[in-house]
């Protein structure tokens, strides 16, 4: 089972009276530079001029600057760009800036994992990455609560790594909620594995093709896209509240017999086999290569498949029933 810490036992002690510097002020970033000042620590943010996040970081009463000026005397840099960016940004601005003793803060392992960043021996590398999005990372925060958070130490130059991690993960309202120890390598393997396979991969093709499959035997688009993507929502909240549990306790019996019988033939041996494969091509490093490389090129294959499911007929059909559905907040791209 994995260690869990709470407030008792991860102090903010080792960041008081220093300076964490923040790279980048998106949904994770914002959070928590907010987080971290609410809770008495001075945080300096770095980000590009003339960018909404730029205006967005004025707005909120800091003063953000270049990323020399930033970590220039910071305790902590916790680095939240995009995984594409962050080794580029690493080379030329981070790295040439770095002084011993300092530590390099991620919330998720990806560079660090798959070495497109290697940080020299005399700093420490941590990782505390929220189990959920920026915008509940604060709001929860905000509410006198927080969000679960993973923390991990890759490389402890100080002795202290983890204290600092620890105290990281109390100053942005993690520690209120639970940190779970963990490694870059079960981070990093695990989350790309949840993404591609179940969570955004598997969830998306497994609507299309419910979705397709009824509307090529003639029934009205419309109802397929309540039935497979609509309702998706429904259930997915059963499950976040309680489990399969909860949620097959609240479905009929109807359902639930569906669920149970018919749930191991869509997801058959086969299925199973090209998850292990998928999980293979992630710990080998092969999707890294792949996924940065397509950056690097262009992005021309990750914006024709993008396109092809945003032209689909599924999406068409959403875009005017969400219409219908004022409570939802309907959101288009």
């Amino acid at each position: 089972m994995a260690k869990i810490y709470y407030e008792n036992e991860a102090p903010i002690g080792p960041l008081q009276g220093k300076k964490v510097a923040v790279i980048g002020y998106g949904s994770q970033g914002h959070a928590h530079s907010l987080n971290l000042r609410d809770s008495g620590i001075e945080v300096a943010v770095a980000e590009l001029p003339g960018t909404p996040n730029f205006k967005l970081a004025t707005e909120h009463g800091f003063k953000p600057g270049d990323i020399k000026t930033a970590i220039a005397g910071a305790a902590l840099i916790i680095v939240t760009l995009p995984d594409e960016v962050q080794g580029k940004v690493y080379e030329s601005q981070i790295a040439p800036n770095l002084k011993a003793g300092q530590t390099l803060g991620f919330c998720h392992g990806f560079n660090i994992h798959f070495k497109y960043i290697v940080p020299p021996k005399d700093i420490n590398v941590v990782m505390i990455a929220p189990k959920g999005p920026g915008h509940l990372v604060r709001s929860e925060f905000q509410k006198g609560g927080g969000v679960p958070c993973l923390v991990a130490v890759q490389q402890d130059a100080t002795g202290t790594a983890k204290q600092i991690a620890l105290a990281w993960g109390h100053g942005m309202g993690g520690a209120r909620a639970g940190i779970l120890e963990t490694t870059y390598k079960e981070e990093t393997e695990t989350d790309l594995f949840g993404e591609q396979c179940v969570l955004c991969g598997g969830l998306s093709a497994l609507i299309k093709a419910g979705f397709e499959t009824l509307v090529n035997a003639g029934y009205q688009p419309e109802i397929a896209y309540f039935e497979c993507m609509h309702e998706v929502k429904l259930i997915v909240d059963l499950m976040y509240q309680g489990g399969l549990s909860y949620m097959r306790y609240s479905i009929s019996n109807t359902a639930e017999y569906g669920d149970l019988s018919r749930g191991p033939r869509i997801v058959t041996d086969q299925t199973r086999a090209e998850m292990k494969k998928i999980l293979g091509e992630i710990t080998s490093g092969a999707f890294a290569k792949e996924w940065v490389n397509e950056y690097k090129t262009g992005l021309k294959n990750f914006n024709a498949l993008y396109q092809k499911d945003h032209d689909s007929q599924l999406e068409q059909v959403g875009r005017k029933l969400r219409k219908m559905m004022k409570w939802i907040d309907s959101k288009e791209v």
